[in-house]
């Protein structure tokens, strides 16, 4: 099988500029959609790739592009005709596969309400903030969906994981497939430089696995370290709020001694799990919300301002406020959990 080509930062076959605008390249005959609750009505396609063939709009013409479609989509996959960035980010794969699995789940089992999206820029760096929350990180997934499918620009958001993610069998592969990297500030340094929009859930492990009793209380977002990266490459930070995901696990124990056994941060004990053993695995179908704010711009302070730490935690402490009372008011509006 042949290797996919590797496309280096910088490179001229990039597509975008080290610090350009964010373009977004098609493939010869790819065809691009754009749809969802807040958009409106769009008649052109989203990128499902592939080559596209012309014919009519019988089921019979579309059973016929569709496959055409697919066959050419694994004619590339087995001579290695797609191309990978330096952090694996298969932008194709992602496009035609992972965001078609990841779909169903985003638009038919939670629901998901998307607002504010167009705050995110059309073109250039943007660091969005987010909570954390639901035992499993499928609100990070579900974020990328809500750019991915929603944002006017087409724009693909790049999410930092935590290592543990990096760790587990076939997940790291997949991950690094979807545009995923270490959360650290040097890979959020280089996709910022070049022009990426990046997704950040400051709260980590603590948001991610707090009791059901904490929920919707923002944990500490660390020491700023977001914002010094945001400062020092100039990128507007766009706050984002979660709300449906903190009820899809309810934890209502964590099993510490299995934890560190098994080198997890926790092991959550919810009213199904693991009680039920792997349907006890499956989240409650909750109605979720999604709500981007006002860009806070970072390009109008001085040099050396990413690392003055006052700065740095009144920076975090304001957007740390932001989405919480973003999160209250989202909850107030809510009819209920799951409708």
């Amino acid at each position: 099988m042949a290797d996919a080509k590797v496309i280096p930062f910088g490179s001229p076959d990039d597509g975008h500029e080290r610090r350009g605008a964010h373009e977004r390249r098609e493939r010869p005959g790819e065809r691009h959609l754009r749809a969802g609750p807040a958009g409106g009505d769009h008649g052109d396609e989203r990128a499902h790739g592939g080559d596209r063939i012309d014919g009519d709009s019988t089921p019979d013409g579309e059973w016929e592009r569709k496959t055409a479609q697919a066959l050419a989509f694994l004619r590339r996959r087995v001579t290695g005709e797609y191309e990978v960035d330096d952090f694996g980010y298969d932008r194709e794969l992602t496009d035609q596969v992972l965001m078609s699995l990841l779909r169903p789940l985003y638009e038919k089992y939670f629901r998901v309400e998307v607002r504010g999206v167009e705050n995110i820029p059309d073109e250039g760096s943007a660091l969005i903030v987010s909570n954390h929350s639901g035992t499993l990180p499928l609100d990070g997934l579900m974020m990328q969906v809500a750019v991915h499918d929603h944002h006017p620009a087409g724009r693909h958001l790049r999410l930092l994981a935590a290592d543990l993610v990096f760790m587990l069998p076939m997940v790291n592969a997949l991950a690094r497939k979807a545009g995923h990297t270490l959360a650290c500030s040097e890979d959020a340094e280089a996709l910022l430089a070049r022009g990426e929009a990046v997704g950040v859930m400051p709260e980590g492990f603590k948001g991610l696995g707090k009791p059901f009793s904490d929920r919707y209380k923002l944990q500490r977002f660390g020491r700023g370290g977001f914002v010094s990266t945001a400062l020092r490459a100039g990128a507007p930070i766009v706050p984002c709020s979660i709300v449906g995901a903190e009820e899809i696990y309810p934890m209502v124990g964590n099993a510490k001694t299995l934890a560190r056994l098994l080198g997890f941060p926790y092991f959550p004990v919810t009213p199904t799990f693991p009680w039920l053993g792997p349907l006890g695995a499956i989240p409650l179908p909750t109605k979720w919300t999604i709500q981007f704010g006002e860009p806070i711009p970072t390009d109008g302070y001085p040099a050396g301002s990413a690392d003055d730490p006052m700065l740095m935690f009144n920076l975090t402490d304001q957007i740390r406020e932001t989405i919480q009372h973003t999160l209250y008011k989202l909850l107030v509006r809510r009819r209920s959990v799951f409708f």
